[in-house]
């Protein structure tokens, strides 16, 4: 592949969506920052996209601490003009609402909503000097609404969207791309089949396609970064086809 000289910052790199994104840009040209709170676990992925002939550092780091995320993404920028920047930190937890404890909010809270704030600010901080950018935050169905015992979950997620929103409209006409995507579906990934499991079903006798593979996610961030500027969307719901909404 041709290497650009570009970094592309992936905030969250966890096993499925986190790494899906992360190769797709590799693949791409994008030297790959990637980062979630243990480097050990991101081993695999550094691995696999070397082996594709693509360039990835790999660190660990806090996304709750300004100073980590200021840190990793200076370092992603020295190591070529940062040009992409992902938010994809997890914080999917469900609790009855006396059982939300002030600690579980808080962490969801400060994890969903506070790190997208700081990757999104010290992200615009270091592209603006460059004159373009696209800053990428991911979402869920807790976006948009509310569930029972997800308080904490929806709080932070309704509070993530309106900090992309509020970017957008900022930043959009110094010609940096801020989006917000709704992943409006159970994503295959072992947790969401522990879900499964735990509801009585057998995740593998789903129908095809019932769980949104990670795959196709990263291939609809990829789309957001390609378009044109006279016709960026600011934010993109995606389901699989037999999804109810």
């Amino acid at each position: 592949m041709a290497q650009r000289n570009a970094t592309c910052a992936v905030i969250g790199a966890g096993d499925y969506i986190g790494s899906a994104i992360a190769r797709r840009f590799a693949r791409g040209g994008y030297t790959i920052f990637a980062g979630r709170r243990t480097a050990d676990k991101l081993e695999t992925l550094k691995k696999e996209i070397e082996a594709e002939g693509g360039v990835c550092e790999a660190r660990g780091m806090d996304a709750r601490k300004e100073e980590d995320i200021a840190n990793f993404l200076n370092e992603a920028d020295k190591h070529g003009p940062l040009e992409v920047c992902i938010f994809n930190v997890g914080a999917n937890v469900n609790f009855p609402i006396l059982e939300t404890t002030e600690r579980v909010f808080r962490k969801v809270w400060e994890m969903a909503c506070y790190g997208g704030f700081l990757t999104g600010r010290e992200a615009a901080r270091l592209m603006l000097p460059h004159g373009k950018g696209t800053i990428l935050f991911t979402g869920a169905t807790a976006s948009m609404r509310g569930g029972i015992g997800y308080a904490a979950f929806a709080s932070a997620k309704f509070g993530l969207r309106a900090v992309a929103q509020s970017m957008a409209r900022e930043l959009g006409p110094k010609n940096i791309h801020v989006a917000h995507l709704v992943i409006d579906s159970g994503v295959d990934t072992a947790f969401v089949r522990e879900r499964v499991k735990a509801s009585g079903r057998d995740p593998d006798t789903l129908p095809p396609d019932t769980l949104m593979e990670p795959e196709s996610i990263a291939d609809a961030y990829w789309y957001l970064h390609s378009q044109k500027r006279d016709g960026w969307t600011h934010e993109l719901d995606i389901r699989p086809f037999g999804e109810k909404w």
